[in-house]
């Protein structure tokens, strides 16, 4: 599925523009390109691209200013941003996490050390765990070892069906939804249980708790004070 991959490349540089995008379009990749943050917002509106690599120093708005727009944008609440810079000070490695984005990659760079990452990024993300057929009609989701299909309410782990209550299955659909990504016990308690009475404040671990016992422990990972993730 890698030739159906949008990547939006952003850099006021034109020759790095054009050597990534030689790159990336050998390995199959439809890659378009901005030269600065007000243009690369336009074009991730048009093309929702899967991923986005994004200088830091930018003219009109800078890299950072730029990946915090993207990131209100919910059209774009998926894509996948990693910022490609030469800068590679602690304070804006921070900044641009902070911003909201997925990896900092700094440069010089190779380039098959770059597909690599860019690869990664995606699978982390879950878009490459996914047939076209499925990306399409999103019933399906693969998670490694982990396939859901939610139009017939079966989950299987390394090829063994589980049985998970309704609870459990909304809960576990969640988290798969965004690999990595933290929920809030809040966040977790509006989109699973919703108007539904709550008995008490450890209902959640108690449904973890009961998911982690049917596959391994090691794709749920606790924050502590703050929710739950999914790691491949």
């Amino acid at each position: 599925m890698k030739e159906d991959y949008k990547i939006l490349l952003v850099d006021d540089d034109p020759d790095i523009l054009e050597f990534l995008s030689y790159n990336l379009e050998k390995e199959g990749y439809k890659v378009c390109t901005a030269d600065n943050g007000k243009d690369a917002v336009k074009k991730a509106k048009k093309h929702l691209p899967d991923l986005i690599l994004l200088d830091v120093m930018m003219p009109d708005a800078d890299g950072i200013e730029t990946c915090e727009e993207i990131r209100r944008l919910p059209e774009l609440n998926s894509v996948v941003i990693a910022f490609l810079t030469a800068r590679g000070e602690d304070y804006s490695q921070i900044a641009g996490f902070e911003a909201g984005a997925d990896d900092y990659i700094t440069k010089p760079i190779k380039p098959k050390v770059l597909i690599s990452r860019i690869k990664a990024l995606l699978k982390r993300s879950g878009k490459d765990e996914l047939t076209g057929e499925e990306v399409e009609n999103k019933l399906i989701i693969k998670r490694g070892d982990l396939v859901m299909d939610k139009e017939k309410f079966k989950v299987f782990y390394k090829n063994k069906e589980l049985v998970l209550p309704k609870k459990e299955f909304a809960l576990l659909e969640l988290l798969i939804s965004k690999p990595d990504k933290v929920f809030t016990r809040e966040e977790i308690y509006a989109e699973v249980w919703g108007d539904d009475v709550v008995v008490g404040d450890r209902t959640i671990d108690v449904h973890i708790r009961k998911i982690r016992e049917k596959i391994s422990k090691k794709h749920i990972y606790t924050i502590k004070g703050v929710g739950y993730k999914y790691v491949l």
